[in-house]
């Protein structure tokens, strides 16, 4: 983004704020709306993410890179369209000398005559990517029951602070739809970082992650279910060279009908279906670090909320969510990487590109 959008960061701020405090009424609901409101707000939320995380696809967004050597960032460089990658690539077990270093493709067979890249392989081989490029006993005995069928792709790397990446294809797991992924990534050493990524699950929920760079900053991690917000967590921070650390952050947290919004002045408001509550008190919790040197901090990372309702009675959104936590950090993680589909898609492209 070039210096001239983000010369209005001071008046996009304004003008956040301005917009929330038109769109939300002050006139407060009575003092038990916030705890039930919060309570079914947060009760929703882990229903749903008990669902997610019992899918096939939650346990494969999970896949991390224990185990597994990453590609330099800086010694290569790639220029890779759909067009150059497309076709059908089938797994295939095959016996391997363990002191070499194979590449991916070597254990596929590739058929033409497809638009798009669809890799068949087994789901056992993906979840635990350190095997991918060895031979073991059982991978004989494995079905390619993991299907990706990528639709739209470009990888255009220089280095990892320069490179345009898109990358949006479908799930499909033991012959039944597992979701749909979408990811798009521009980091341009002029222009800063633009990476939306984001999987549709089946059953109906959408995890979405954010995040662009420049005066402002902006990112956010939102779950929702069809068109309703279960859970969203966005910060703005924005260059104000006035300001006691040269910035200023906006950070908003919202549970179903419960939104908390911490203003740069680290005041904090409380709403619930855009009512102001104007008794209850948010006090912010940030662990293990400086809140002002991290510039994501999250339920999901070194943050909590306690909440004192008007009647004087407190909680933590830890306490309400629980366990929750953990499958959302998964997911939070997983968003901003997907090794899952860097493992096959680009290893596989990377191969083709090179001729290996």
């Amino acid at each position: 983004m070039n210096n001239n959008v983000f010369k209005v960061s001071g008046f996009l701020l304004l003008t956040f704020i301005a917009w929330s405090c038109s769109k939300i009424e002050t006139a407060s609901t009575s003092p038990a709306a916030l705890k039930d409101a919060l309570t079914v707000s947060a009760q929703n939320l882990n229903n749903a993410m008990t669902d997610i995380a019992t899918s096939q696809a939650f346990q494969l967004l999970s896949v991390s890179t224990s185990g597994v050597t990453l590609k330099s960032g800086t010694v290569f460089s790639a220029n890779i369209p759909l067009d150059l990658v497309k076709g059908v690539y089938d797994y295939k077990a095959l016996k391997t000398n363990e002191s070499r270093n194979y590449s991916l493709i070597k254990f596929f067979t590739k058929s033409t005559g497809n638009s798009k890249m669809v890799v068949n392989m087994p789901l056992a081989k993906l979840k635990n990517p350190s095997v991918l490029r060895t031979y073991l006993k059982s991978d004989s005995t494995l079905t390619n029951n993991f299907s990706m069928s990528v639709t739209d792709y470009h990888n255009n790397y220089n280095s990892y602070r320069d490179y345009d990446y898109v990358n949006v294809a479908d799930i499909t797991i033991d012959k039944a739809s597992a979701g749909s992924l979408n990811i798009k990534s521009v980091i341009n050493p002029t222009t800063g970082t633009q990476y939306a990524s984001q999987f549709a699950f089946t059953n109906g929920y959408t995890a979405k992650y954010l995040y662009t760079s420049g005066d402002t900053i902006k990112s956010s991690f939102t779950l929702m279910k069809a068109a309703s917000t279960l859970y969203k967590e966005e910060l703005l921070t924005i260059k104000n060279d006035t300001a006691r650390f040269g910035h200023e952050k906006l950070y908003s947290l919202t549970i179903g009908d419960v939104k908390l919004v911490r203003k740069p002045d680290h005041t904090t408001q409380v709403y619930v279906k855009n009512v102001l509550q104007p008794k209850a008190t948010v006090t912010v919790v940030d662990k293990d670090g400086d809140s002002e040197s991290e510039s994501e901090h999250s339920i999901c990372h070194k943050r909590d909320l306690q909440i004192t309702f008007e009647d004087g009675t407190k909680t933590t959104i830890s306490a309400l969510i629980g366990s929750t936590i953990t499958d959302l950090t998964t997911l939070f993680t997983s968003l901003h990487n997907v090794y899952f589909a860097a493992y096959v898609v680009d290893w596989l492209g990377y191969d083709v590109y090179y001729k290996r």
